[in-house]
């Protein structure tokens, strides 16, 4: 059975159900023919078609939907995959050199993914396109096909993985000044909105009609809420996605983010998925559910026939507890990443599990033994979902193919213990770039490729002044 889901909120408003209306928009055409008629029905004048870069950065092209049909060749420089959150390029990485090597790789859409884009004026639509060489082969280095790789893995073994991702996001005041920190948003009530509002509804109804046109735009998409909460921080909010298919619910991740910063901006606001974006408010995280499912039976292999925890279910976690270290700059991929990782931030600091402790990194949530589950609290919000499921599977699976042993569960608060975890993302570089068994189950494309993009991210990190600095060496030193 897959992963139960979080009984919070229902995804309603206002007394209006909201069941997706839309839902055939998202993985419900099935090819060109469809296609035509899909967009012909809805008076689509242009196509958006997108792939997530490594950062999830939607990247691709526009074009009219007549020309889309007519199966026009789709192309993209390979160094869109080799570029930096700041939009420079690594001096190497996996033989790459540009501008020399940026040659054509095709994209491939996938008419699964064909959906609405609401917030446009003009009759839009958006698709997730894959990405391969010219001779058809497969490019290794790109995230939703890094995902994929790592899911035909499990299907080798006989094995399906589960998943659902909880988001967690800050609405902030607009901020076209970097210098200056980030403020929490005025809400209805027209007061600054204060933190300590944990699964508060007032503090969810403080931005009705924003969350109004994410629910909106969501269903418009084919996207379904499970639950939304107002989080910890102060416009600090969660969204929690419906148990499935791995890629599927990257996908999904994918488009709300861009959802939600765009009926944010309607709102002449920010939502942001920076990891720890105001400081002395909690961090936010991409929480991922997972269970592992026999593909001939459907069983969970977590559970026993007389439901009680499997080897499996322990050889998993232990492979994550072993692993997930080493593959952690695949979930926390930024210098602000490593900020939420403190024990001042309500994180977890080690690779420690346990049940029903969410101050542990692979927390096993109380469930029915069908729906036995390992929650991995690691992962940031600014983290690709493409890549973060990616790892976090990995690193399982190494664990189940290697049968290694889980510690004991720990019983107490597991965060204010001794931090374990790599504390800055040169540290998380190295162990990933020296784990052989994550190597032999990512490929070594792409771990060269991230590696030498993480590199040279770091480096233009180190070409800024720091308030910190300034304050404390400005004319003490």
């Amino acid at each position: 059975m897959p992963p139960a889901k979080k009984e919070v909120r229902t995804a309603s408003r206002g007394g209006r159900a909201r069941t997706p209306q839309y839902v055939k928009n998202f993985r419900g055409v099935k090819n060109w023919n469809e296609a035509r008629a899909w967009l012909e029905w809805r008076g689509i004048e242009d196509i958006e078609c997108i792939t997530p870069d490594q950062a999830g950065v939607a990247r691709g092209k526009m074009m009219p939907s007549k020309k889309f049909t007519s199966n026009t060749s789709l192309a993209l420089p390979s160094a869109v995959f080799m570029t930096t959150i700041s939009g420079g390029y690594p001096e190497d990485g996996n033989g790459f050199h540009y501008p020399e090597d940026d040659g054509d790789l095709k994209l491939v859409p996938d008419l699964s993914t064909l959906s609405e884009v609401p917030w446009e004026t003009d009759p839009t639509a958006q698709v997730i396109c894959d990405l391969v060489h010219q001779d058809g082969r497969t490019v290794d280095f790109t995230p939703r096909n890094l995902l994929k790789h790592v899911l035909a893995a499990y299907a080798e073994r006989g094995l399906r993985p589960v998943v659902a991702p909880e988001i967690e996001f800050y609405l902030v005041c607009k901020n076209p000044d970097p210098d200056y920190p980030l403020t929490p948003p005025v809400g209805r009530s027209g007061r600054p909105i204060g933190g300590g509002a944990g699964y508060s509804i007032a503090g969810v109804n403080e931005f009705d009609e924003l969350i109004d046109d994410i629910y909106h735009f969501s269903e418009r998409q084919g996207l379904e809420i499970d639950t939304l909460i107002h989080e910890e921080g102060a416009g600090q909010l969660e969204i929690n996605l419906r148990h499935g298919d791995p890629v599927e619910l990257a996908d999904q991740v994918f488009m709300f983010k861009r959802t939600i910063r765009e009926a944010a901006l309607k709102h002449d606001t920010y939502a942001t998925f920076m990891a720890k974006p105001i400081q002395g408010q909690p961090g936010s995280a991409m929480h991922i559910h997972q269970s592992i499912l026999d593909r001939r039976t459907g069983r969970n292999i977590f559970t026993a026939e007389d439901g009680s925890e499997t080897e499996a279910f322990r050889n998993f976690i232990g492979g994550m507890q072993k692993h997930v270290p080493n593959a952690l700059v695949m979930m926390a991929p930024y210098v602000n990443s490593y900020r939420r990782l403190t024990q001042a931030a309500s994180a977890p600091v080690n690779n420690k599990w346990g049940y029903d402790n969410r101050t542990t990194a692979f927390r096993v949530p109380r469930s029915d033994p069908t729906a036995r589950r390992v929650e991995n609290r690691i992962p940031s919000s600014d983290a690709n979902p493409y890549l973060a499921l990616a790892a976090s599977l990995a690193c399982g699976l190494i664990g189940l193919i290697n049968k290694l042993p889980a510690e004991e569960p720990v019983l107490t608060t597991a965060n204010e213990d001794e931090i374990d975890l790599p504390r800055g993302l040169l540290e998380a570089v190295d162990l990933f770039e020296n784990d052989d068994d994550l190597r032999k189950i990512l490929g070594d494309p792409f771990v060269s490729t991230y590696a030498a993009i993480k590199k040279a991210e770091f480096e233009t990190f180190m070409e800024v002044i720091s308030p910190w600095e300034r304050e404390f060496l400005l004319l003490n030193v």
